[in-house]
């Protein structure tokens, strides 16, 4: 099911709303990130599932062909040499195609590169504050 035919209001909604085959991606890509960033808030955002901690965080959407997944910051260009040779990817894009394996460990280390950079952007924030 393309996710961008139907209004979800939570995480759960838009699970259910995909195929079978696509739930369990999707459930498994949920639960990386949330074993990643546990304090992040889990919203739909732009129609799709979006984590929030000190800003955006990582977003997700299943298509016909495809899972679009979307770092913010600079997830995308600090794995670019690991995603440009495997993957369709755009400015802020990874296409992981379905039918393929996905790569768990990847989202998994990008998300916690995502964390750990979000993490310092607000400690630095807050030390420019302070003064």
């Amino acid at each position: 099911m393309d996710s961008t035919k139907a209004a979800y209001e939570t995480v759960e909604a838009y699970i259910a709303g995909q195929t079978p085959e696509v739930q369990e991606i999707l459930n498994q890509i949920r639960a990386v990130v949330k074993e990643e960033a546990p304090q992040a808030a889990e919203k739909i955002s732009y129609g799709m599932p979006g984590y929030a901690l000190h800003g955006a965080l990582v977003y997700f959407a299943a298509f016909k062909k495809h899972i679009g997944f979307y770092p913010t910051g600079k997830g995308m260009e600090a794995f670019m040499e690991e995603l440009a040779p495997h993957y369709k990817v755009s400015k802020g894009t990874i296409q992981f195609p379905l039918g393929q394996p996905i790569p768990y460990e990847l989202i998994r280390r990008i998300v916690k590169f995502r964390v750990q950079e979000n993490l310092e952007l607000a400690e630095l924030k807050s030390a420019q504050t302070k003064k």
